[in-house]
């Protein structure tokens, strides 16, 4: 027997705010049926191409120490500097910049989302089929 992932679940201040922004930068959408509002506790958004959902979820605590698990994002189009600019435009910021470690071209950027949720921002796959190594 085994089992699947279901979701992934974000622990949050202010689930609607978060999961509005995390909107915006994925692409993804509302999941039907499922009214996301101000104030709600708990808001899911979906993948609408791989059916991946994320849940966004009203915590008391704050982040307080670096996250053990985090999301890789690799831009559907354009490259990764376009994209890391486009977080940064949205109001994420630059946490870690490891571009260039293993050569020309290779790399990732390190970002936060604006309650400091930590997630890499890979090359793009037309960057990785151009020919540089692939990220470690």
């Amino acid at each position: 027997m085994t089992s699947f992932v279901s979701h992934t679940t974000v622990d949050c201040a202010h689930a609607y705010e978060l999961f509005e922004w995390w909107k915006q930068l994925l692409g993804y959408v509302d999941v039907d049926g499922d009214p996301n509002l101000p104030g709600h506790e708990e808001c899911m958004v979906l993948d609408p191409e791989s059916g991946h959902r994320i849940l966004f979820i009203e915590v008391p605590e704050p982040k307080s120490v670096k996250n053990r698990l985090h999301l890789d994002l690799r831009p559907r189009s354009g490259s990764r500097d376009d994209e890391v600019e486009r977080v940064r435009s949205l109001g994420g910021t630059e946490v870690a910049d490891h571009r260039g470690q293993h050569g020309p071209g290779t790399g990732w950027v390190v970002m936060a989302d604006p309650e400091g949720n930590e997630f890499c921002i890979l090359r793009s796959q037309a960057e990785v089929d151009a020919g540089a190594p692939v990220e470690q």
